[in-house]
């Protein structure tokens, strides 16, 4: 290798930062390069978001536990919690207690097929409101799916592209140096690698936060057949 080749090629590769790729590359790597950069950052905004929530309702969920079992009747814990529910299981005890203030006066003179019909009835308010709190837990889930399922393809595109520019090069220069093919390929990997950068991330908290939904989901449940038992012998003795 001559010197002036020589030269080209160090000076080629003293540029290999990732912003001197970034410049460097075509207006559609650039697009691609955005583009997951944008995903990667509001993936991770979410995954701080959505852990720090989902924390503080698991804890919540278990302090509220100890004080429903160490409550004495459902009417004082109650009041003791108010009108203003400020988590997924305080706003199930009180959409159950709402229900249950409105008619328990008058149901000591009922049927028995009346108080089973309004257990069952309670418990149905109970997984309306079940429902909507998980739901609501479940904002920002769908993008970080769409961001592991989509980004390593966008990545992909970005480095078919970048390898046909390099292509492009070696036959519009007639030469196949280095210098002349290692930057097209350098961008079209500089995509590929941000593609794996914006998805794995996305994947494993997706399945966290699903596992962490999982969990809030059983405690509410099981929390709402403990108190579909309390009001059933409350009303049946």
């Amino acid at each position: 290798m001559d010197d002036s080749v020589q030269k080209i090629v160090l000076d080629e590769a003293s540029d290999f930062s990732l912003f001197s790729l970034f410049l460097d590359a075509d207006i559609v790597v650039k697009l691609v390069i955005i583009i997951l950069l944008f995903s990667s950052i509001w993936s991770w905004a979410i995954i701080f978001s959505k852990y720090t929530n989902l924390k503080g309702i698991l804890i919540d969920t278990e302090d509220f536990e100890e004080l429903f079992y160490a409550s004495e009747t459902l009417s004082k814990l109650s009041k003791r919690v108010g009108s203003q529910p400020t988590h997924p299981i305080e706003a199930v005890f009180f959409s159950s207690m709402v229900y249950f203030e409105k008619i328990k006066s008058g149901l000591s003179n009922k049927s028995f097929e009346f108080k089973k019909s309004f257990c069952e009835n309670v418990k149905k308010e109970m997984d309306i409101v079940i429902n909507k709190e998980l739901s609501n837990l479940e904002n920002g889930l769908n993008f970080l799916a769409s961001v592991g399922s989509t980004a390593p393809f966008i990545g992909l595109f970005g480095t078919v592209w970048g390898i046909m520019n390099s292509f492009t090069a070696i036959g519009i220069s007639q030469n196949t140096s280095l210098a002349v093919v290692a930057p097209g390929i350098a961008e079209a990997l500089f995509a590929t690698a941000l593609g794996l950068v914006a998805a794995i991330p996305a994947v494993l908290f997706f399945n966290k936060f699903n596992n962490m939904l999982e969990n809030v989901n059983n405690k509410l449940e099981v929390f709402s057949e403990e108190i579909i038992v309390i009001i059933s012998k409350e009303i049946f003795r």
